[in-house]
């Protein structure tokens, strides 16, 4: 439960801290988002798939990524009509809340992912 927790408030730490460096602006709602993706990577990467070879595990991510991001957008962007991100203008968008670009993005922000999780797993002041 620790490892989870610490997980879910590391990437739920990051992935705003890197909109910020990006973007210059971020939401909640990432934050949020990117804790649910970096436990969910742990769980389906490092775990269920801990066999399979890494381009498959960095597609997983990227699948896991791009669905909490599309499910993000539809709930923030527009259910809620906050506008936090559009993809219109780039290629191959789906209701401006995902693009091909950035999911391709996500195959390599998963190998840094997997790595921390990992690094969790090893650490002691986080056993279970």
């Amino acid at each position: 439960m620790k490892k989870n927790a610490f997980l879910f408030l590391t990437g739920g730490a990051v992935y705003p801290a890197l909109e910020m460096i990006c973007r210059g602006k971020t939401d909640i709602s990432m934050a949020a988002a990117g804790g649910l993706c970096l436990c969910l990577i742990d769980r389906v990467c490092n775990h269920t798939m801990r066999s399979r070879p890494i381009s498959v595990k960095c597609f997983a991510g990227s699948g896991i990524i791009t669905t909490v991001e599309f499910v993000t957008g539809l709930l923030v962007n527009v259910v809620l009509k906050q506008d936090v991100w559009d993809y219109s203008a780039l290629p191959l968008n789906i209701m401006g809340q995902i693009c091909v670009p950035f999911s391709l993005l996500w195959c390599v922000v998963t190998l840094p992912a997997m790595g921390l999780c990992g690094l969790c797993e090893k650490a002691s002041f986080l056993a279970e």
